[in-house]
């Protein structure tokens, strides 16, 4: 396969992947809590699969990314190496850090036991607003190998 088309499939890629994320957490995960008879239990407990489901679909992106990616020479090396460490980094902290408190948490709750005021979900949110971005950027900069 030609370098052309690698740059072509990492470009969709990243931009697919940009597009999960926006549409399950920033529409899916509050969107479902507007239907009516969806209480709070449901809402967490179809919330606790679809992004337990959308990290693991996002550890086979980085990878699929990561095998394209030694694939491909690029002349921006240095930049494309720290946008997707950057990356790595900010799914690595969702995954072994904030999904398993946020998953603790719903199962409390879904209980029916009273849980604090955590941040946990504002970090997670956060994140994840800086992780669209970053994949945003890096699509642009294999555009730009195009």
């Amino acid at each position: 396969m030609q370098i052309m088309n690698f740059t072509t499939l990492i470009v969709a890629l990243l931009f697919f992947w940009t597009g999960f994320v926006c549409a399950i957490s920033f529409m899916e995960a509050w969107l479902k809590f507007r239907v009516k008879g969806v209480t709070l239990a449901i809402g967490l407990s179809i919330g606790k699969k679809v992004f337990t489901a959308l990290n693991l679909m996002e550890w086979a992106f980085l990878l699929l990314y990561a095998a394209l990616f030694v694939s491909v020479r690029s002349y921006r090396f240095e930049v494309l190496t720290y946008l997707f460490v950057s990356i790595l980094l900010i799914l690595v902290m969702q995954t072994f850090f904030l999904l398993p408190r946020l998953n603790k948490r719903v199962h409390l709750i879904v209980e029916g036991t009273s849980v604090e005021k955590s941040f946990l979900h504002v970090y997670y949110v956060s994140l994840e607003l800086l992780k669209v971005i970053l994949l945003t950027i890096l699509g642009f900069y294999w555009m730009a190998n195009l």
